[in-house]
């Protein structure tokens, strides 16, 4: 008599990933995912909108979320941008709170009650624990261990794969059985066009300096791709003209350096060869305006 072999069901599920800004949720979706999908820099609020980072792998799909910085917002784009974290507290299958050493008060603390709240399993992650010694690596666990009684509490390094693996592994089996959500070589929910706008957004927020970062935005005119080359056009949106002059810079030599960075990021992201035209363009407040955040694809 032969014996039928039994399928493993599928797992598959939302993990998503919320806490302060500049806690690396965006570098731990990318060590997760082992792709630099979500743009990463030293600055605040780097992450504007919610982005799916999907990692498939036999048996299994894990979905994570990467949502902006927690914050209490000031003007529409910031009111937006707290929306996406609220769209994330629905759809959680799992949710994971990135906090970094020393942190005490959360910076939202409504958000922050419904994050620990919520009805699915929750982990706190001390991310950057490589910046402290071990006696405060233990303090700080058992800070967040007796803060959230109902958490796991994980000491991470997102930068530099500090139980990285090993936390992927424990989502994997906190995850439900569940037919995949996407198509299992997909790795992302967002177009090239956003991937796009995202790698030129970076290197503004890495280049110029105060305000002028928060105050850009940037969209994608044209994105074509023929057989040996993608040729993209995309424009950046300033408030003011004396920020458009910062950004062109001397002779253009600032967005010429620019365009160089973002050229070779997006050559590297997309494995082919780019062509990119820069252009500036000033929409005055446009942070402050409810429809010309909307214009720009925020909700």
């Amino acid at each position: 008599m032969s014996k039928v072999k039994e399928s493993i069901p599928f797992k598959a599920g939302y993990v998503n990933i919320f806490g302060n800004p500049n806690a690396g949720k965006s570098t731990l979706l990318n060590a997760m995912l082992g792709e630099q999908l979500a743009i990463v820099t030293p600055k605040a609020q780097t992450t504007r909108t919610r982005m799916l980072g999907i990692l498939n792998e036999p048996g299994v799909q894990l979905i994570f979320s990467d949502t902006p910085g927690i914050i209490e917002p000031k003007y529409a784009l910031q009111e937006t941008m707290m929306n996406t974290i609220k769209e994330a507290l629905e759809d959680a299958d799992i949710a994971l709170y990135l906090a970094v050493p020393g942190e005490r008060e959360p910076n939202n603390k409504n958000l922050f009650n419904q994050i620990v709240q919520l009805k699915v399993p929750l982990i706190i992650g001390i991310n950057k624990i490589d910046t402290i010694s071990q006696e405060l690596a233990l303090t700080e666990y058992q800070y967040w261990k007796t803060t959230v009684p109902g958490a796991e509490v994980w000491l991470l390094s997102a930068l530099h794969g500090f139980n990285v693996i090993e936390l992927k592994n424990r989502l994997v089996e906190l995850l439900p059985e569940h037919p995949p959500y996407f198509d299992t070589d997909q790795l992302t929910d967002k177009s090239e066009r956003f991937i796009v706008s995202e790698i030129i957004r970076e290197k503004i927020l890495l280049h110029y300096k105060e305000e002028i970062p928060y105050a850009v935005e940037v969209y994608v005119e044209e994105f074509k791709e023929e057989e040996q080359i993608i040729r993209i056009r995309a424009v950046i949106v300033t408030e003011r003209d004396t920020q458009k002059s910062i950004i062109i810079g001397k002779g253009g030599k600032a967005l010429k350096k620019t365009g160089t960075e973002a050229r070779l990021s997006l050559e590297n992201f997309f494995r082919k060869k780019i062509f990119l035209e820069l252009y500036v363009k000033v929409d005055p407040d446009w942070r402050r305006d409810e429809k010309k955040v909307k214009k720009y694809g925020y909700r």
